[in-house]
């Protein structure tokens, strides 16, 4: 068994960059210090308590025996589909696993879309179905929602006493999950390590308890990561292809390249996902981030500005990326090239990224493993569901525009600077004054609080294409609430160059959620109002488009002003 390849591609000047890193990492003792959990390799701040990631390789190695009668478990109780409900570090890697190895019958809830919600539960036969709920803390608003939701509907069918046996939760040890779990019966209660975050978490419990669940060989996937781990003790930076990877990050960041734009071969399309929430939670706050660029349409080389540094990450065998590697490449760009020798050692990228995202956040002089903008959404949502739980309403908004069913939200002084922007005041000037503010080194991210599904991810990538044609600026597209638990720590927390469309609608039908007064509906909004006061906030340029019920027609009219 072999390490997956790596190989990059730099610039003359950033190349002397990394160079002067690596002579510094290497006079420093920084990769020994790493290991040793020495927290002034970053800010001397908390980070020796959040390493547990580390080790927890060989930790969960010497537990695989348990993963074997956890799989002969729920192999002899018959279930036909398991649903993982989580959000984050806890659902993205299961989510990864499960689009490339093949599990259809592996089903991930990260949504509060009503629409959503009901679109998983059609898939399932309820009484046949194990349902995860993977919540580090066992507090986040969501699994516990989805959690109510299905424990409910389940109960209707089997009883409330024997719902339980349907259910498995990976907590931390003493978490409100651990409690509810405990009072509600369920099958398996999995202890994560709270020495490590979520983002950090794909080695853990919650990645491989998912990977048992899902037939997957555990051992054989750890033992293929352990090789990585070793290969990241190599104390020279220089050989370390993790810590080089880190420093060459952190110096492109240096220099202005702070969109890390990622293309994967089609076996690990998902691949990206897991990375974006890795790499913006990790590294975007206090002012800086590294914005990851995910399943963006491929420019010609020349069109790309010098804000990027780009990854193409493979399987062997597959070498559909390699003219674009040269392409960009030949015209300049900085790139990282990673080749897996089979999609059964992706455990080695999960390794290989964590590792690289915790030296790139110290060379970005940060702490990588808090997440505090993360923090102030779900503030700002939860001061919005209490306020309904209170009185039965939500907040009343004000548009500053409205024609035809679509409303536009904004701060007040964004939505001065728009309104004197324009001529005419109408949806198509407004919404082209908001696209004539990506300057040069800015980003755009479409932010949809709409179900995620193939025919929505369409349309709204033509609003991408568009503004990526029309601008060259990097874009992303996410959708909430679980772009929340991922790229939107970077969005509130790192520089203010992104300009932002966030998209929602009225939903055409709700859900409740037990034992609550508000809706899946109520909390989705209330997300996404706490999201885009945020943004507000930070003085970001942000702006919102509201649709009625009809939101393919909303979107149909978005596309064709776009056009």
């Amino acid at each position: 068994m072999s390490i997956n390849t790596f190989e990059y591609h730099l610039p003359t000047a950033i190349g002397d960059s990394v160079k002067a890193k690596i002579d510094d990492w290497r006079s420093e003792g920084k990769v020994s210090r790493l290991w040793a959990k020495d927290a002034s390799v970053w800010t001397n701040a908390d980070e020796a308590q959040w390493l547990g990631w580390l080790h927890v390789v060989e930790e969960q190695l010497a537990l695989v025996e348990s993963y074997r009668d956890l799989q002969a478990d729920i192999a002899s109780a018959g279930f036909t589909d398991v649903l993982l409900m989580g959000m984050g570090g806890s659902s993205l890697c299961p989510e990864v696993l499960a689009m490339t190895f093949g599990k259809p019958n592996f089903h991930i809830l990260d949504s509060t879309v009503p629409a959503q919600v009901k679109a998983v539960e059609d898939k399932l036969d309820l009484e046949k179905t194990l349902f995860i709920v993977a919540s580090k803390s066992g507090s986040t608003l969501e699994p516990n929602c989805f959690k109510q939701y299905f424990f409910d509907r389940l109960s209707q069918k089997v009883g409330g006493e024997n719902a339980g046996r349907q259910f498995i939760a990976i907590t931390d040890p003493g978490s409100r999950m651990e409690q509810v779990a405990k009072a509600d019966g369920f099958r398996h209660i999995i202890y994560g390590k709270p020495e490590i975050g979520g983002r950090f978490s794909a080695l853990s419990a919650f990645g491989m308890t998912a990977a048992a669940a899902m037939g997957i060989d555990v051992e054989a996937f750890l033992q293929s990561a352990a090789k990585m781990v070793d290969a990241c003790r190599n104390e020279d930076p220089a050989a370390n292809d993790a810590a080089h990877l880190g420093l060459i990050l952190g110096a492109c960041h240096a220099s202005g390249r702070d969109k890390l734009t990622i293309f994967t071969t089609a076996e690990i399309r998902d691949v990206g996902a897991w990375l974006e929430q890795l790499v913006a939670e990790s590294t975007g706050k206090n002012g800086v981030a590294i914005i990851p660029v995910d399943r963006e349409p491929a420019l010609p080389a020349d069109k790309y500005g010098d804000d990027r540094i780009f990854a193409f990450v493979s399987v062997a065998g597959n070498s559909g990326l390699d003219e674009q590697y040269d392409s960009v490449t030949a015209a300049g760009h900085p790139a990282v090239r990673i080749e897996l020798n089979s999609i059964g050692d992706l455990g080695q990228e999960f390794f290989r990224w964590e590792f690289a995202t915790a030296v790139a956040g110290a060379v970005m002089g940060i702490n990588p493993f808090d997440q505090p903008d993360v923090e102030s959404a779900k503030i700002e949502a939860r001061k919005i569901t209490d306020e309904y739980e209170r009185t039965g309403s939500l907040p009343e908004e004000k548009s500053f525009y409205s024609e035809d069913g679509v409303s536009f939200f904004t701060g007040e002084k964004y939505a001065a600077e728009l309104l004197s922007a324009v001529g005419e005041v109408s949806l198509a000037n407004l919404l082209n004054a908001h696209v004539e503010n990506i300057k040069t080194g800015d980003y755009f991210g479409l932010l949809g609080y709409v179900e995620m599904n193939e025919e929505t991810e369409k349309q709204l990538s033509v609003i991408r294409i568009s503004i990526l044609n029309r601008t060259g600026a990097a874009t992303c597209l996410g959708f909430g609430p679980r772009f929340l638990h991922s790229t939107g720590q970077a969005y509130k927390g790192g520089a203010n160059n992104g300009v932002f469309l966030q998209i929602t609608s009225d939903d055409a039908i709700d859900l409740p959620v037990p034992g609550q007064k508000y809706t899946f509906g109520v909390v989705k909004a209330a997300q996404a109002r706490g999201d885009f006061q945020v943004l507000v906030d930070r003085g970001r340029r942000a702006l919102r488009v509201h649709f009625g019920k009809d939101l393919a027609s909303g979107l149909k009219k978005l596309n064709d002003i776009m056009a």
